[in-house]
């Protein structure tokens, strides 16, 4: 209902600012953006064909987004999509629970409602927000493909029997982690989809995404030297011998794990694979090389200290059997120090790489828009003669 009146007044204003005889035939495909004038009259500074022209321009800028947040309100189809999306994840909890047997290997081994809602809700939300995007602010095929690849990994790694596989080998835990915080977020990162994703929320989650408490919150995290310490502190957290033994029996904690490493690695990458400048980037171009490049040390430490220790560190695994016998616990864990040292180091010098080529296109670009301006005064003083 309140769209609709919104809708009604923006014709209203439509009808009122244009006169009858010289209303187009109507076109809803405006892109928004376009510059907004309140109420503009003709004079002797702005002649009628001209004040006609930008009436009609703001008048369907307001259609337009009268039309978007038609669109945005929830229908039936959205409705049987959300019905849909919580019975699956009703079915899906019965079978893993009742019946596990049952369940293939891609499906969910111990399912968890809130991971399966994160990840079914992000791909609906940038479906719809995909359909109510602009063509020209729609991401391009390659972002979206990084994108279903990196919820891809992350639906791997935690929803299907991975997970169990990797509650009893010390080398496929640390494949599980580099997938959570680093792989799987890097891709998300690249695929840079939250504002299609933002598009395609309903209007409450989009307000409290939205709220003032919820971007200083994110703001505070992505403070450069925060989200350092966050990054590799998290890292070597969940490695503390004690800290991983507990997190590994108790299933709260083991929850708290996984959610952490997640949720740091998406605020990590995203602030350093930015692609826009600053602003209205966080920061600069070369503070994201640095950041890349500060955690790639640490990680490549702690990975060498797994890899040459002299005894095992994790008897969890020796206690709940391990799913390779023929692999020892010295092997297991050796093999787990080498996939915490090589990929997160490689992933930080190549998130170096994708920072230095993001710098390279906004440089090449602010230098064609130099050589447009120039070339636009040289068309100007011919004609004026200055």
């Amino acid at each position: 209902m309140r769209h609709a009146k919104a809708l009604i007044e923006f014709q209203f204003a439509l009808h009122r600012q244009l006169p009858r005889a010289s209303v187009p035939r109507a076109r809803f495909d405006i892109p928004p953006g376009v510059a907004q004038i309140d109420n503009p009259r003709p004079s002797a500074s702005l002649p009628l064909a001209k004040w006609r022209a930008i009436a009609w321009s703001t008048a369907s800028e307001r259609l337009w987004r009268a039309g978007l947040a038609l669109k945005s309100a929830p229908h039936g189809k959205d409705r049987a999509i959300y019905a849909a999306i919580f019975g699956l994840g009703a079915l899906l909890f019965w079978l893993s629970t009742s019946h596990p047997s049952w369940m293939p290997v891609w499906a969910p081994w111990d399912f968890s409602p809130l991971q399966y809602l994160a990840m079914a809700l992000s791909l609906f939300w940038f479906w719809r927000g995909l359909a109510l995007s602009p063509p020209a602010t729609r991401p391009p095929l390659w972002r979206t493909i990084f994108f279903l690849l990196g919820v891809l990994v992350l639906y791997v790694v935690l929803q299907t029997r991975f997970e169990y596989w990797s509650q009893h080998m010390f080398f496929l835990n640390r494949v599980q982690h580099v997938s959570m915080h680093h792989l799987g977020p890097f891709l998300i990162a690249i695929g840079w989809t939250g504002a299609t994703i933002k598009r395609g929320m309903p209007a409450r989650a989009r307000q409290f995404v939205e709220s003032r408490r919820m971007v200083a919150l994110v703001r505070s995290l992505q403070q450069p030297l925060v989200a350092v310490f966050l990054f590799v502190g998290l890292f070597y957290l969940w490695l503390i011998p004690s800290v991983h033994f507990r997190a590994m029996i108790d299933p709260r904690l083991y929850a708290v794990m996984n959610w952490s490493m997640v949720v740091d690695g998406l605020l990590f990458w995203s602030l350093v694979l930015d692609p826009r400048p600053k602003p209205p980037a966080r920061i600069s171009y070369g503070a994201r090389a640095a950041l890349s490049f500060a955690v790639m040390f640490p990680q490549i430490l702690v990975g060498a200290m797994l890899a040459f220790a002299s005894r095992d560190l994790y008897p969890y695994y020796d206690l709940c059997g391990r799913l390779f016998p023929s692999i020892g616990a010295l092997s297991d864990q050796k093999i787990g120090g080498i996939i915490s040292w090589i990929p997160p180091g490689m992933m930080s010098v190549i998130g170096v790489l994708l920072v230095l080529n993001a710098l390279r296109l906004h440089d090449e670009s602010m230098e064609e828009t130099d050589d447009a301006s120039r070339r636009l005064a040289d068309l100007a003083s011919r004609w004026t003669g200055r």
